[in-house]
Order: structure tokens, then C-alpha cells, then sequence
């Protein structure tokens, strides 16, 4: 058993099963929803369906970061416990709950001077962030150090891809990510926006395509621009959504066609509250190691 212990939070939109099984602890964020204030615990106490149709229905919905004292909290048991710690964050493109843990681990190295506290900002998100955590879990079981760990999350977090579609603009528009002209038009011509995290960490639109179909196709399309070994891709692919399954299982299908060693390696996930308050019901994401993201 390593000598260390990996950490992370709810943002990577896994489930709180599949983070037992590879032993990966984690610290939520919190949402309010109709002015009522919720862990994002990953659906634990809450049906993801039910989310999505308050806030069709006009709850209003906002997120906030784990803060210093939270990530103390979360993590004292551990070093308690002679635990060296390795923790990732959502980007920090996203979200700054990076700072809270960096200020978390100096205050917790004044307690604790014989302990590693090693925070590294994933540049990931959604169940992007769960891929990079689920190779980081393999890779701490094959008997990695804390530093060979930490180093290969350095070196390699910008391998990994993440594309988005939604075909609702609802709560883009409200969220102020897309104009209310834009958004009228969008619906009239049926615009599904194709979005990525680009190499700083932050959500980049990249193209606008007409109708679901379509988009579905492009999304794949940019895997086989972009995959490891191109369409001999046999690594494991994670897509989330948020309350629509059968588009995250269009998706699934469509890429298990293209890349056949992926057959029995694809897993989806719902999105959290904490990315579904942003993006509302309709999001589907794709997430797969590729080549270096550079733009």
C-alpha cells in the first residue's frame, strides 16, 4: 500500500462508487438550488434528474469553492494518520479553488513539517478530471512514489481532451456565456455550440453545428483528430452528461464504431451539480488521451 494518499473533489463528476473502488477520497463543492444550499456529493443526495427539472423550472442554481478551512478539514485525518498527500483541483481556468488548496497545505505544513503536501492545479474538468484521477489511481497501485506521481501528473495533464456539446442553450444564455440575440438565433437554426478546455484550462467555443446529428458526428470526429495511436485508440474513454443519456450513449456507440479497442472501455458518468449548474440539462462531454493540447 503506498505510503501517501490521493486526493481530489467532486468535480470530477464520477461517481462516489467508482472513486471508492480505486481508493481515491474526495472534498465537495457545494451548490444552492432554489436558495437551498448542497454539497456536491455527487449525487448522493440528490437524483440528478430532479436538479436539472427545478432549474427548468425556474429555481435558480450557483456553486461555490471548497475553501482553506474545508480542504484542513478534509485532509488533517490523513497526515494524522503519517499520510503524505497528493491532491488535484479543478482547473484553475474554472475555478480558484486551486489558491484554497495551496494556502491549505502551507498552514497544514506548519503543523505537520514531516509530511508532503502536493497540490497540482489539473487543468481538467467534469469526468476529464475522473480520467486523469482514474490513470493517477492505476499508476499509485503499479507502485509509483508521491513524487513519480506527482511528476507524471505534471507531465502529463495536458494529454488529456475534453470536447463539449449542448443542444440547450437555456442556462448559457442565462449564465451570460451566450447573448440573448445569439441564443434566439441559436434555437431558430437549432445550434448545438461544440466547446473544449483549451491548454490554460478554460472552456473555449470552437464551433457552431446544426442539429444534434451532426454535432454528435463532429464530437467524434475531433477524437479521431486528436486520439493516442489515432483509430487504434484502446485506452479508456469517460463521457458525461448532463440528463440526457441517450445522446451520451449516441456518443458511446459512435466511438466504440471508430475506434474498436475501445469496446468495453467506454464508462459514462452524470455531470455534477457543480459543472450542471453552469451548463444545464443537455450537455454531453468526451474525454480520451491524445496529443499535447497546445491551443
Amino acid at each position: 500500500m503506498a505510503d501517501y494518499v490521493l486526493t481530489t473533489c467532486s468535480t470530477v463528476d464520477l461517481s462516489p462508487e467508482y472513486l471508492e473502488k480505486i481508493h481515491v477520497p474526495f472534498v465537495c463543492f457545494h451548490y444552492e438550488l432554489g436558495g437551498e444550499s448542497h454539497p456536491d456529493d455527487l449525487w448522493a443526495t440528490m437524483d440528478p434528474h430532479t436538479f436539472y427539472q427545478r432549474m427548468l423550472a425556474g429555481e435558480s442554481s450557483r456553486t461555490s469553492q471548497i475553501n482553506m478551512t474545508e480542504y484542513i478539514d478534509f485532509w488533517r485525518p490523513f497526515l494524522e494518520q503519517g499520510k503524505d498527500l497528493l491532491h488535484l483541483t479543478l482547473s484553475s481556468g474554472i475555478s480558484g479553488t486551486v489558491n484554497s488548496a495551496r494556502a491549505a497545505a502551507e498552514e497544514l505544513r506548519k503543523e505537520f513539517p514531516d509530511r508532503e503536501i502536493l497540490v497540482v492545479d489539473s487543468l481538467a474538468a467534469s469526468s476529464g478530471f475522473g480520467l486523469l484521477i482514474d490513470r493517477l489511481a492505476e499508476l499509485r497501485d503499479q507502485g509509483y512514489s508521491l513524487k513519480e506521481l506527482h511528476r507524471y501528473a505534471e507531465d502529463h495533464k495536458l494529454y488529456l481532451h475534453h470536447w463539449f456539446f449542448s443542444t440547450d442553450l437555456t442556462f448559457y444564455i442565462r449564465g451570460g456565456r451566450v447573448s440573448k440575440t445569439a441564443g434566439f438565433f441559436g434555437r431558430m437554426l437549432n445550434i448545438c455550440p461544440l466547446l473544449n478546455v483549451d491548454y490554460q484550462g478554460r472552456l473555449i467555443p470552437r464551433d457552431k453545428i446544426r442539429t444534434k446529428k451532426k454535432v454528435i458526428r463532429e464530437i467524434v470526429a475531433r477524437m479521431e483528430e486528436h486520439a493516442q495511436d489515432g483509430a487504434g485508440y484502446s485506452g479508456k474513454v469517460f463521457i458525461s452528461h448532463s440528463d440526457c443519456l441517450e445522446d451520451a450513449q449516441a456518443v458511446a456507440s459512435l466511438v466504440e464504431q471508430k475506434f474498436p479497442g475501445t469496446k468495453g472501455k467506454v464508462t459514462i458518468f452524470p455531470i455534477g451539480s457543480t459543472i450542471g449548474a453552469h451548463t444545464g440539462p443537455g450537455t454531453v462531454a468526451l474525454f480520451f488521451w491524445g496529443d499535447l493540447r497546445n491551443n
